[in-house]
């Protein structure tokens, strides 16, 4: 009989996702709570989540924060896919390591410095107020370079020789980048965009500089209200949106799986017509 060893780095892991999720499990718990504060389990009641739905202003900047953050990943995607080829296909080393370093600035910043910089800017600019359209904009500064380090890996990874074999039997430019480029990329895209998606879902240093007076995300929505005071509708709306990413997490796994599937049967499929041509 094989006896299995102990290992500590099981316990070190049991050990970090506990002190994740165990304030989320108990910030959840206590959405359910009949009582005023999370000081005691007084009973079980539903009145938080429906405090919540009865709220119209509370479910309008729970809609313009998803609009905002649909928005702002998408178009981040899309500048960040071709800064990733851009980057990718620029000649010279140090060049491309300029670029990638000018990139990866937005990620090492703080969130404070880039929040009163692009609040500087907006105000020095003068044509662009503070509210959604500054908000939109910051947020897809930030986001391009995710997607760029989402991206860039598949285009490293990628033979090109798919490329060169496709120019040589005819193919344009653009039927190589629609039929080979980015099929290929889709996962390191997909990724970039969920990625970029969530920052910019859960953001709140940035948004909190260039946010006017006439919109508002969520997360800031929920500072300003836990600042007058505890309520366990804020409780009941942050249970709403963690299942709302667990469930965005189980959808991203699943494309990748399909994806990654998709990728290993076409791959097996070309080399038994390569086997049988040999």
């Amino acid at each position: 009989m094989i006896r299995k060893r102990f290992k500590w780095s099981n316990v070190y892991l049991i050990l970090v996702f506990l002190l994740l999720y165990a304030p989320i499990f108990y910030l959840i718990l206590f959405s359910f709570n009949d009582g005023e504060t999370m000081n005691k389990f007084t009973g079980f009641t539903l009145a938080n989540y429906s405090a919540v739905f009865e709220d119209t202003r509370l479910l309008i900047i729970v809609l313009n924060t998803f609009l905002l953050a649909f928005l702002s990943a998408l178009i981040a995607t899309i500048i960040g896919t071709f800064g990733a080829m851009a980057i990718y296909y620029t000649k010279g080393r140090r060049s491309r390591t300029a670029l990638l370093s000018f990139n990866n600035i937005l990620l090492v910043s703080p969130d404070v410095i880039i929040g009163a910089s692009f609040l500087i800017f907006f105000t020095a600019v003068g044509f662009i107020s503070l509210g959604f359209t500054s908000v939109l904009l910051s947020h897809i500064a930030f986001s391009i370079p995710i997607v760029v380090l989402m991206v860039l890996p598949k285009l490293q990874e990628m033979n090109d020789s798919m490329v060169d074999a496709a120019r040589d039997l005819g193919a344009s430019n653009f039927q190589v980048l629609k039929n080979i480029v980015l099929p290929y990329l889709s996962p390191g895209i997909i990724a970039g965009y969920f990625m970029a998606f969530t920052y910019s879902l859960d953001d709140f240093a940035v948004t909190f500089f260039v946010t006017g007076n006439g919109f508002t995300t969520l997360s800031v929505e929920i500072y300003s209200r836990a600042r007058q005071g505890i309520s366990l509708e804020i409780n009941a709306l942050s249970a709403l949106v963690f299942l709302f990413s667990m469930i965005l997490v189980i959808g991203y796994y699943f494309i990748s799986k399909d994806n990654t599937s998709k990728r290993m049967k076409k791959l097996r499929r070309e080399q038994r017509e390569v086997a049988k041509l040999s």
